[in-house]
């Protein structure tokens, strides 16, 4: 099992949906704007330092717990319901995880547990474990 949280003032919130198309020579050719590169950066820096000794190569189950600071009147603890959805951070986020080598594939996530909440201390807890 591997199991960290990774403390962050501002957690990523560009999504990997948000690449940028151009067409140069009358072909369309897709690029990262300069936040979501930044963004990316951020994760691999955080993602690098917890790399487990071994990648994984069976089946796995995930679980992100995305932990963004409180603003309004909202609570410690309490559920976020607003944007960015779940899915488009967690593609990201398994892209750089792939990236780091901590497992083969990403295809290998059998089971996906993933919450958002707003945080007092705000960051990502990721929980990988064998099934």
């Amino acid at each position: 099992m591997t199991e960290f949280f990774m403390p962050m003032k501002k957690v990523p919130t560009i999504t990997h949906q948000q690449k940028q198309v151009a067409v140069v020579n009358g072909k369309p050719v897709f690029y990262e704007p300069d936040e979501l590169k930044a963004a990316r950066a951020k994760l691999m820096a955080h993602l690098g330092q917890h790399v487990p000794a071994r990648k994984y190569t069976v089946a796995i189950r995930l679980t992100v717990k995305w932990c963004f600071p409180i603003t309004g009147k909202h609570q410690d603890g309490e559920y976020k319901y607003t944007r960015p959805d779940t899915d488009n951070l967690q593609k990201l986020l398994k892209d750089c995880m792939t990236d780091c080598r901590y497992w083969k594939d990403d295809a290998l996530v059998a089971s996906e547990i993933v919450e958002k909440f707003w945080a007092a201390l705000p960051g990502i807890y990721i929980k990988i474990e064998e099934l």
